[in-house]
C-alpha cells in the first residue's frame, strides 16, 4: 500500500487504482509524522509575514493553500513581529519549526542576511514581492515603482499639484520603491519634491490616521490629494479628513495601494492599485515545490498590477 500511496514507480496501473479505491472507501489518511521519520521530511511548508493588513494575510494564505491542495505538504503559519530587528531569532524560529521550506513575505523576502542563513542550513524558500536579488530562491515579483508611478500620474492628470504622501513601514523595501515611483511621476510633471508633504506611517490604519492629523495641522495651503502607500493607511486618512469636515473627493482626493477588502467597503470606494497577492503567493509556493523536488530554481515571475480608479479621486476644486 505504501508504494501506491507514495506514488512510487513500478506499480501496475490496475493495482494502483484498486488500492487507492480501497483507501478512499476506508477513509484512510497517511500519518505525516510517521512518513517524515522514514523520508526525513516534515512535509510542512511555512508561511511567514510581519504585521500586514488582515486581507493581505488572507490572500497570502489562500495562494499557498491553493497550490498545496493536491500535495503532501501542509502549510504552517508563522507570523513574526519584527524581522529586521531580530534576524537571527527569526531564522532560529523557522528552523525550530522543522520546515522543509518556507514562503517569505515582505520584509523577510528582501533580507539578505535571512536568505544567507537559510542557504547555509539548506532550507529552500519562495519569495513574495522582493525588490532585490530576484535570482535567489523562487520569486514572485511586482513592479512597485511602475505601479506607484501610475497611481501618482492619475492624480497629476486630474490636475492635483498640492500633494501629500503617507509612507509605509521603512523596513519594507516596497515603501522605498513606491516612493521612487511617486517621485518619477512628480518630476515628469514639474512638481518639486520639496513641495510635497511627506509623513511617516507603518502600513496600519492607526498610522494613516496619525499622519493625516499631522498633515491637517500644518500651516499653509492644505493638500488637495493624498497618496497613501497602502489601503489601510488611506482609509485611516479618509476617516480623519471626514472628522475635520472634508468631503472625499470634493475637498480631498485619496489613493491607496493593494486593493484590499477595505478599499471596496469604504464609501466612496477607494482608488488604488491592485497587486495580485493570491497569485504571487501561489507562484512562490509552486517555485518552492520545484526546489523541494530537486529542480533548478525557476525563473522569477513578474505579476501585473492594475490601477483601479474609483470614487475617492476627482479633479481639485477651482
Amino acid at each position: 500500500m505504501s508504494r501506491v500511496l507514495n506514488d512510487e514507480p513500478f506499480v501496475k496501473d490496475a493495482l494502483r487504482e484498486k488500492v487507492k479505491a480501497v483507501a478512499k472507501d476506508l477513509k484512510y489518511q497517511p500519518n505525516i509524522t510517521a512518513k517524515g521519520l522514514i523520508t526525513r521530511r516534515s512535509y510542512m511548508i511555512g508561511l511567514t509575514y510581519e504585521r500586514p493588513s488582515p486581507s493581505y494575510v488572507v490572500e497570502l494564505q489562500r495562494g499557498v493553500l491553493e497550490r498545496l491542495a493536491d500535495e503532501r505538504f501542509r502549510m504552517v503559519i508563522l507570523p513574526f513581529s519584527d524581522v529586521t530587528a531580530r534576524i537571527d531569532d527569526f531564522v532560529a524560529f523557522l528552523r525550530a519549526a522543522a520546515l522543509d521550506g518556507v514562503v517569505l513575505a515582505p520584509p523577510a523576502s528582501d533580507q539578505t542576511d535571512v536568505l544567507d542563513q537559510l542557504d547555509a542550513v539548506g532550507m529552500p524558500y519562495g519569495r513574495i514581492a522582493p525588490q532585490s536579488e530576484p535570482a535567489r530562491g523562487a520569486c514572485s515579483l511586482l513592479d512597485d515603482i511602475a505601479a506607484a508611478r501610475e497611481v501618482a500620474e492619475h492624480l497629476l492628470g486630474l490636475g492635483h499639484r498640492r500633494l501629500a504622501v503617507i509612507l509605509g513601514d521603512a523596513t519594507h523595501a516596497a515603501s522605498t520603491a513606491r516612493s521612487q515611483g511617486y517621485a518619477q511621476a512628480f518630476a515628469a510633471h514639474g512638481v518639486a519634491m520639496d513641495s510635497v508633504i511627506v509623513e511617516p506611517g507603518d502600513f496600519t490604519f492607526a498610522s494613516g490616521e496619525a499622519a493625516m492629523a499631522r498633515i491637517l495641522a500644518r500651516s499653509g495651503p492644505r493638500p488637495t490629494a493624498v497618496l497613501a502607500q497602502n489601503d489601510d493607511m488611506a482609509v485611516g486618512a479618509i476617516t480623519v479628513a471626514r472628522e475635520a469636515g472634508l468631503a472625499i473627493p470634493d475637498d480631498l482626493s485619496v489613493v491607496g495601494f493593494d486593493d484590499s477588502d477595505i478599499s471596496r467597503l469604504i464609501m466612496p470606494k477607494l482608488t488604488t492599485v491592485r497587486q495580485p497577492v493570491f497569485d504571487m503567493a501561489l507562484t512562490a509556493t509552486d517555485g518552492l515545490l520545484k526546489l523541494l523536488a530537486g529542480e533548478p530554481a525557476p525563473a522569477p515571475v513578474l505579476h501585473a498590477h492594475e490601477l483601479l480608479i474609483r470614487q475617492s479621486t476627482a479633479a481639485p476644486r477651482g
